[in-house]
């Protein structure tokens, strides 16, 4: 069972990548390298260069190779950004996303499985004693965790409607690696803004200054 690893060359893909070669199943992976590193990706593993706004170059992937499900991993995730660039966000992850699910569609490739985030949340509600869990209703509160929460909808539908096998993962801040070589290079993510700002002797920068906590300082999970 080959399965198709949609931003395999990017921190949490390559380790993905790692792990489902370690269970015997064989993997290709697909990544644009706009920030993915294509050295993460074992000699071993056939890679892809290709954007997946690109419907004809997705098409392709799935006419040369026997696919039998896809971990899609491949998405633009900075929430600063996407407050910047909405249209950018939802054309690389919303419509990139259709053109995937279109092309598994036509080809029968029906077990997917897709990053999401927990940014689909939203602000919970301030002061709630509540953990959150999947029955809470999501009010994204940017356009990346938007994209997200359209992306499982599309995925749901197709469960719906096409017998799709689906798991969406709604996962926070993700943090260290499984070797050296798969270590997050850039600072993109909480944790390595954290350290980073650690070693310049400055404080880390956290989104929002409007948090109802006893000093007014932001949370995080």
């Amino acid at each position: 069972m080959t399965w198709l690893i949609t931003g395999g060359a990017g921190y949490i893909g390559a380790h993905v990548v790692q792990e489902t070669l370690k269970s015997g199943r064989p993997a290709i992976v697909l990544d644009d390298l706009s920030t993915g590193i294509k050295a993460r990706v074992p000699d071993s593993v056939p890679f892809i260069e290709v954007t997946l706004t690109s419907e004809r170059s997705v098409d392709k992937v799935f006419n040369d190779h026997e696919i039998s499900g896809v971990l899609h991993l491949a998405a633009k995730k900075q929430v600063g950004e996407s407050v910047e660039r909405p249209d950018y966000y939802w054309e690389q992850n919303v419509g990139g996303l259709e053109n995937l699910l279109s092309a598994m569609r036509r080809h029968d490739v029906r077990n997917f499985v897709f990053s999401s985030s927990a940014a689909v949340y939203g602000q919970p509600v301030p002061g709630s004693k509540h953990h959150i869990d999947e029955a809470v209703d999501c009010h994204p509160i940017n356009p990346y965790g938007k994209t997200k929460l359209e992306g499982e909808h599309l995925a749901e539908e197709l469960a719906r409607s096409e017998g799709f096998k689906v798991a969406a993962l709604r996962y926070f801040n993700v943090a260290g690696a499984g070797s050296p070589s798969l270590g997050d290079q850039f600072a993109f993510n909480l944790v390595p803004i954290v350290f980073k700002a650690i070693d310049a002797s400055e404080s880390p920068l956290v989104f929002g200054d409007d948090y109802a906590t006893p000093d007014g300082s932001c949370i995080r999970d």
